[in-house]
């Protein structure tokens, strides 16, 4: 489990599946108001103020995107906390929706892996055009390189040959496109395994 703070009111939860797995939870289970589901989510409430200082205290958004082959992310959006005349926070008798949760569920297709190393990222992409993949989109974010692969008309056999070659060179991230887009550079739009192995020599 990975936390990073996004900002003072958000942040950000990396699940992989053996997260889930350790706590007999399904990634189905995610979608389904269980005990267990609710007993993860107060776990990571409790590490993300141990590590990072986020008080859950108040109304939350809570987005859950799942990625292929590498997890769930966990997006937690803390609301404004409602104060009384006299300065003071109302207690949670006093704001019935002090603790509700409004959780949307998301699937990403993507497959998102991150190099700190660009002679890494090139010589991952000599391997996967190997097996005779070219596309990809190639940013850049937070000092690192990533890069974003649709796996959906991957065949099975390619699919997993994929992940086993970026987990060798690279690591699985959580930042998905529309961060990127929004916060990262894009570097190389498409064809991203093509450009770097005729661009560049590892």
């Amino acid at each position: 489990m990975k936390i990073e703070r996004l900002s003072v009111d958000k942040i950000r939860i990396f699940l992989t599946f053996d997260d889930l797995k350790e706590r007999g939870i399904q990634k189905e289970d995610m979608w389904r108001e269980i005990p267990r589901v609710h007993e993860l989510f107060s776990e990571m409430m409790e590490q993300a103020y141990n590590e990072v200082g986020f008080d859950a205290t108040g109304p939350l958004a809570v987005e859950v995107f799942q990625l292929p082959a590498q997890g769930m992310v966990v997006i937690v959006t803390r609301g404004k906390v409602h104060v009384g005349a006299d300065g003071d926070v109302l207690d949670e008798e006093e704001v019935e929706d002090v603790y509700e949760m409004e959780v949307t569920m998301e699937q990403s297709d993507m497959i998102a892996f991150a190099f700190q190393d660009f002679e890494h990222l090139v010589r991952a992409a000599k391997v996967i055009a190997g097996i005779g993949l070219e596309h990809g989109s190639l940013y850049s974010y937070m000092n690192k390189w990533i890069l974003h692969v649709d796996p959906s008309e991957l065949e099975e056999t390619k699919f997993h040959a994929l992940i086993a070659i970026l987990s060798e060179f690279g690591e699985a991230t959580s930042v998905t496109p529309a961060v990127l887009m929004e916060y990262g550079n894009t570097i190389i739009g498409e064809s991203a395994i093509k450009v770097l192995c005729t661009h560049f020599k590892n």
